[in-house]
């Protein structure tokens, strides 16, 4: 089995610079190549109130930056959740490809005193289900549980165990290439506000990748 490269994120804990630091190290590594093709983020607690209070907009960009790196990764992200999820643990798992949840997880879109924080874990939420169906919890902080997350599509799978579940999951992506799990993910994407006039271009480009690489792979044999 390939090597996963893993890391923990804890909600609990204030944003720092030393959090984007660990995040972008590990990007690094996936980057380079260092994680098989699989990567792994355990995710757990949220931020208790007054959170926000070290945080100014420059270090928030520099999060988001390192979040967007995460979702562009050239390998599958497998995010493993536990416990309740806010801040920080919630960012983490909404830009995985396959989210796990114990059944005791809760989402949480945190507080930052006066209301729901704006940061872009809520777009994310309105992207994975649709603004209606997580309307209350962007604007008023309701928690998601396991259940509604299972029910919605923002998690993929509940488990007691979910190394175990991992573990089935990196099977799954293991024999892949990450750099193609990637062009696959932005295909995803684009899907979601591109036409297929716009859309067929780059599909056609990936098609024409795969059949290229298949033709040197017959002449080198």
């Amino acid at each position: 089995m390939s090597d996963v490269l893993t890391a923990t994120v804890d909600g609990t804990r204030p944003l720092t610079l030393g959090t984007v630091k660990d995040l972008s190290v590990l990007c690094d590594r996936a980057e380079d190549g260092d994680a098989g093709g699989i990567v792994t983020l355990r995710v757990t607690g949220a931020p208790e109130p007054g959170w926000t209070h070290a945080l100014d907009v420059a270090l928030v960009s520099k999060w988001e930056r390192v979040l967007r790196r995460l979702e562009r990764l050239p390998a599958g992200v497998v995010a493993l959740a536990a416990g309740d999820c806010g801040g920080a643990a919630l960012d983490a798992f909404l830009v995985a490809d396959i989210r796990i949840a114990t059944p005791d997880t809760r989402l949480l879109v945190s507080f930052d005193g006066e209301s729901t924080w704006p940061g872009m874990a809520g777009y994310r939420l309105v992207r994975l289900a649709g603004a209606a169906r997580v309307r209350r919890s962007v604007l008023y902080g309701q928690p998601l549980t396991a259940a509604d997350a299972l029910e919605l599509g923002i998690a993929d799978e509940l488990a007691e165990n979910t190394d175990a579940a991992a573990a089935a999951t990196d099977q799954l992506i293991e024999e892949l290439s990450g750099k193609e799990i990637a062009i696959r993910r932005q295909l995803l994407f684009d899907a979601q506000h591109t036409s297929f006039e716009d859309a067929l271009g780059p599909h056609l480009a990936a098609c024409d990748r795969v059949l290229r690489r298949g033709a040197a792979d017959e002449v080198a044999a």
